[in-house]
Formats: C-alpha cells, structure tokens, sequence
C-alpha cells in the first residue's frame, strides 16, 4: 500500500509532468554548465525528461531497489557517454531534475499539510537516496563505456 504523501507526490507528479519537464528543459538548455544539452534536439530532450518525471514517483514510493536504479541509471551513463555529454553535465542535468521536482513540491504545498512530519522527512530521505544511487551509477556507466572506449 502506498503511503498518503507517496500518493500525493504521485498525483502530482502525474498531473504537473508537462510543466516541470518544460521547466527543466528550458533550463538545462539556458545554463553554461550544460552545452551539450543546448545543441540537442528539443523533442527528444523533453521526451527523456517527461520519462524521468512520470516514472520518478514510482521509482520513489515503490521502493525500488537499488539494483533496478543500477541497472537503469548504469545503462543511462554509458549512454549519454556515446552521445558525447560529459559527465558534469548529466550530474547537473540529474540535479536539475530533482532541483525543479522540489520546487514544485514546495509550491504546491505538498509539505504544507497537517500530515506527520515523519511521512516528510521519510519521503525526503527516499528521494535524496534515489538521486543519490542515480547520480553514482551514472558515473559508474559512463566511467565503465569511457574505459571500453579508450581500450578498443
């Protein structure tokens, strides 16, 4: 069963999942430490983040395990190196991510309710560790497609 404020990130994630990936496609193609992001293609970059968000509250309120975050965010490093990001720029692309996702929780009041602070804090902790395990296997794909590529 999922938790009320899981519940609630998920309506509003499933609701809002336009405008933060607009948010954050606006932004990631503005910032100077993102320029790879500025000469890729629009559609295909809102696609990728549209994903993310609609997916984001279940990797988070399903408790997915760390091994399906390794398999999927490994596999994503090794990608975005053979597309030619460098690596800071799809950290900050990932801190991005979660950047617009808590300003929206923030105002949207998500937090703002008489629920217990335990919920939050606990809802927190789950989104600061998915972004965490994401952002190492990121590195660790991209690290591992970067060391095949200077082999072969």
């Amino acid at each position: 069963m999922v938790e009320p404020l899981c519940r609630r990130l998920l309506d509003l994630i499933e609701t809002k999942a336009d405008q933060l990936t607009k948010a954050w496609l606006a932004d990631v193609k503005a910032r100077p430490d993102t320029q790879t992001y500025h000469s890729y293609d629009d559609d295909e970059l809102y696609r990728r983040a549209y994903s993310v968000y609609s997916e984001l509250s279940q990797w988070i309120c399903e408790k997915t395990t760390k091994a399906d975050i390794a398999r999927h965010y490994t596999a994503l490093g090794r990608q975005r190196f053979e597309e030619g990001f460098a690596l800071s720029e799809v950290l900050q692309a990932l801190i991005l991510t979660r950047r617009h996702l808590w300003v929206l929780v923030r105002h949207e009041g998500l937090l703002d309710t008489a629920l217990a602070m335990h919920q939050a804090l606990n809802l927190s902790d789950r989104t600061i560790l998915f972004f965490d395990r994401a952002a190492y296997y990121i590195a660790v794909g991209y690290e591992q497609a970067m060391a095949e590529a200077a082999v072969g």
